[in-house]
């Protein structure tokens, strides 16, 4: 049916690489480390990320951007954020003419404050599509019923797109506003910190459910400052998202945020966990986006003192909980 490269061998890019190989593609699934892709090409698993679960056999794990990229037709990036304009920067050597790029992770650059989308336009001069959504890799892989969104800046592609993707367990919708879909992804992020905060420190239900909301609401107010449209933050890709990672203890950002919350060090977290928690290099991004368009976040302000300042996550709540009365809307 076609080749597909899949860059970035984490659950979520080994979990996608498998599910478009059972649709009979060709799937390339690009490793960074030598080692993981030995093990998945010896024994069709990938024992790091997703331990035990057998994958297609039309996933071929490769370490060569070259040889994962030559005759590929659409590349997924499910590289981190943060490492995407590196691994990018060697891969537009080697992509074809009319290959369709599609995003996979969720996250905004440090310094240029820049979404995947667009730091890959800014390296190769093409626009790409996203996909986002409420979807935890262990999860899908399992064929779970799941539901996302694929962004395309026009119709037609993200119609293409859906077809690709789509499965009888994984239903794929459509959008236009890449930005929005884009910023939902990445924003929910430094909730589920906030979120995993609160559950933390043992403040119950309710005032996760006050967290989910309001966080919410700065999604929006910085998403529509930014060009977004303001309804796309209430679908999949951002209330959906955000509803996941803020209660689902599979969300390394709930997780970063919950042993927070009890008192452990967070470069001992970081140093504990084998995949990245992109709502910690997100929050800083996300306050310095909020300062650039003049949009108040106080529930990322505050998530940026506690992971950057090191600010007590108990007095980040109570600064959250006197700020000064207002309306709701």
């Amino acid at each position: 049916m076609g080749y597909i490269a899949v860059i970035g061998a984490g659950s979520w890019g080994t979990t996608l690489a498998n599910l478009l190989a059972e649709k009979e593609f060709d799937v390339s699934l690009w490793c960074y480390e030598q080692d993981l892709a030995d093990e998945i090409m010896r024994t069709g698993m990938n024992g790091v990320y997703l331990p035990g679960i057998p994958l297609s056999r039309n996933v071929e794990a490769t370490t060569s951007l070259e040889h994962a990229l030559k005759i590929a037709r659409h590349v997924l990036n499910v590289v981190p954020t943060q490492f995407t304009r590196s691994v990018m920067k060697e891969a537009v050597k080697f992509l074809c003419d009319g290959v369709q790029i599609v995003s996979a992770c969720k996250g905004i650059e440090h310094g240029t404050l820049m979404t995947a989308s667009s730091i890959i336009r800014d390296l190769t001069g093409r626009e790409s599509a996203v996909i986002s959504g409420p979807s935890f890799a262990e999860e899908v892989i399992r064929k779970m019923p799941t539901a996302v969104t694929i962004a395309a800046p026009d119709r037609e592609t993200a119609l293409l797109l859906q077809d690709v993707f789509n499965t009888d367990y994984f239903r794929v919708y459509t959008n236009t506003d890449v930005l929005g879909v884009e910023l939902g992804g990445a924003l929910k992020n430094v909730m589920a910190i906030a979120s995993g905060i609160s559950d933390g420190l043992g403040l119950g239900a309710s005032t996760r459910a006050a967290l989910i909301t309001r966080g919410l609401a700065e999604m929006v107010r910085l998403g529509t400052a930014m060009g977004a449209r303001e309804k796309t933050f209430g679908g999949l890709s951002g209330l959906g998202d955000l509803v996941l990672t803020c209660t689902g203890t599979l969300s390394r950002n709930y997780t970063v945020g919950f042993k927070l919350g009890r008192g452990e060090k967070l470069a001992d977290i970081l140093a504990g966990m084998k995949m990245v928690a992109e709502g910690v290099a997100t929050s800083q991004s996300a306050f310095e986006l909020a300062r650039k368009h003049g949009v108040e976040m106080p529930i990322v302000e505050q998530i940026y003192r506690v992971i950057n300042e090191g600010k007590d996550p108990a007095g980040a709540v109570r600064e959250l909980m006197t700020r000064t009365l207002k309306a709701e809307y």
